[in-house]
């Protein structure tokens, strides 16, 4: 199979077979990349010394594990988000000092500079410009409009029924796909939620970790990104084929003025932000814009808007950080245009309607959202999100998303498709090759360490799984077993 999916997740893939012609398929979307390549494309890596950004990332995700998932510092060090802060890097700088009274996180590089990450509350914890200590925004405070969920009936609230479960389902290999999900233990799975026509039939947490502890989540922040920008379709804000309204596009001449919202989240917009999961990457060209959108403390939007093009929109199709943060950024744009508090609206518009209380979305110095990848939510939120795409975006007989936009994001991107992997929509992922032992017709949201919702209608299935990073090889293992035991337990749905 030629399969090139992002590097994080290598554990799955090895599985069904990646290696077997994966070089074939990499030089070919090389050559086909070079041969699309605009004569302009211009490239200049990212500012500031590669150790100071992996730094950066290391402070704010021991801040994040610290304070938002409640975690040891000593295992978070050992074991959590290696993504922006690689294992081997780690041991280049000093040892994170954890200030519990200034909730904040410190990690001296070996040229005396320290990079430190502080806990706002509600926007989760940030890394301060490299010299700075204090933020470019203030922190707002994100009141969750919700009842009692220790008394309130799930999917709103908690409490679950005590009816039977329905008798289609096989119970017991529903509960040995539970059991092999956290086989064995180094697969450090953290939380297991399964519902069936979004009932909970299956659930199970990792040594410390409750239904509500908010678990890294990473790239799985992307199809979060989508959904607001879904709502706002939605609300006439705009059209998913019109060309983005990126201000710095708009200038005479600048031909990224034609790129369009799709492109964007078909990661598609062809811009030049190299990446680690580029087939031609080339670590010597400097540190990768991928990571910088997530290190560099910088304004985000900023940066990835003032990205050159290296291919025309629609042509090529590359998992690269550049779309999803320019997303958010006309996410940012089309809620302050309605009048809306821009750090209130995805709770208001989205999280109260479908009683997600654990939700925090993390920001850049500047207050954008960082959800590329910078979240945090326990695995029955993600399950509650998973379960409004199952129902085609509807929610106790409100439309959240609008008509068409489920369709969108779990149909084949064509640039993905052309470069021989159809495996992308529209800021999800799609089994579109049968790469994982369920239907084609499932689509996920994906993310580093292993984490994963799939959405799975043919079975009316959802199917989350939390873990903590360092387990993702085994984990991807334990996950394709109880995947394979749910298509067994319950059944495929009439047509």
């Amino acid at each position: 199979m030629n399969r090139i999916y992002p590097l994080f997740f290598s554990a799955f893939l090895l599985l069904n077979g990646l290696t077997i012609n994966a070089q074939d398929a990499r030089n070919k979307m090389i050559a086909r990349g070079a041969q699309l390549e605009l004569k302009t494309a211009t490239y200049k890596a990212p500012p500031g010394d590669a150790l100071s950004h992996h730094t950066s990332g290391y402070a704010k995700i021991m801040c994040s594990a610290v304070f938002i998932t409640g975690l040891k510092p000593e295992f978070a060090a050992e074991n959590v988000g290696y993504f922006t802060s690689p294992y081997a890097e780690r041991a280049k700088v000093g040892k994170p000092v954890v200030d519990y009274d200034k909730k904040s996180v410190s990690i001296t590089l070996p040229n005396g500079v320290t990079r430190t990450a502080i806990y706002t509350g509600d926007q989760g914890c940030i890394t301060l410009p490299e010299g700075s200590n204090s933020l470019k925004y203030s922190p707002v405070k994100v009141v969750r409009n919700l009842p009692n969920a220790t008394t309130t009936p799930w999917p709103m609230g908690d409490v679950l029924p005590t009816d039977p479960m329905p008798s289609e389902i096989d119970r017991a290999k529903v509960e040995q796909a539970v059991k092999v999900a956290f086989e064995p233990a180094v697969a450090q799975t953290a939380a297991f939620v399964v519902t069936y026509k979004g009932r909970i039939i299956a659930e199970r947490y990792g040594e410390g970790i409750t239904k509500d502890t908010p678990l890294e989540s990473w790239s799985m922040g992307k199809s979060l990104s989508a959904t607001i920008m879904g709502i706002l379709v939605g609300k006439g804000v705009y059209k998913l084929d019109q060309p983005a309204p990126i201000p710095q596009w708009q200038g005479k001449g600048d031909e990224r003025a034609k790129i369009r919202i799709m492109d964007i989240m078909h990661m598609s917009s062809g811009l030049y932000c190299r990446a680690p999961q580029d087939p031609d990457y080339n670590p010597a060209l400097g540190y990768p814009d991928h990571l910088y959108l997530y290190t560099g403390a910088v304004n985000s939007f900023e940066y990835a808007a003032n990205l050159p093009q290296q291919w025309l929109p629609n042509t090529v199709g590359r998992y690269r950080n550049s779309d999803p943060v320019l997303t958010n950024y006309l996410n940012r744009l089309g809620i302050e245009k309605m009048g809306e508090v821009y750090h209130t609206f995805p709770q208001r518009a989205l999280f109260d309607k479908i009683g997600v209380r654990t939700m925090v979305m993390e920001t850049d110095p500047y207050g954008n959202f960082l959800t590329q990848g910078y979240e945090f939510a326990s695995g029955r939120d993600w399950a509650r999100l998973g379960n409004l795409y199952l129902q085609d975006g509807v929610w106790n007989g409100e439309r959240i998303l609008p008509e068409g936009f489920t369709k969108f994001v779990s149909t084949l991107a064509e640039p993905w498709v052309a470069d021989g992997r159809p495996i992308y929509g529209g800021l999800f992922w799609i089994n579109g090759d049968g790469g994982f032992p369920i239907p084609k017709d499932a689509y996920m949201m994906l993310g580093a360490g292993g984490q994963s919702v799939t959405i799975v209608p043919s079975h009316d299935l959802v199917v989350v799984r939390l873990g903590h990073y360092k387990g993702s090889q085994a984990g991807g293992v334990a996950l394709n077993k109880a995947y394979s035991l749910l298509m067994e337990a319950v059944p495929e749905k009439k047509k």
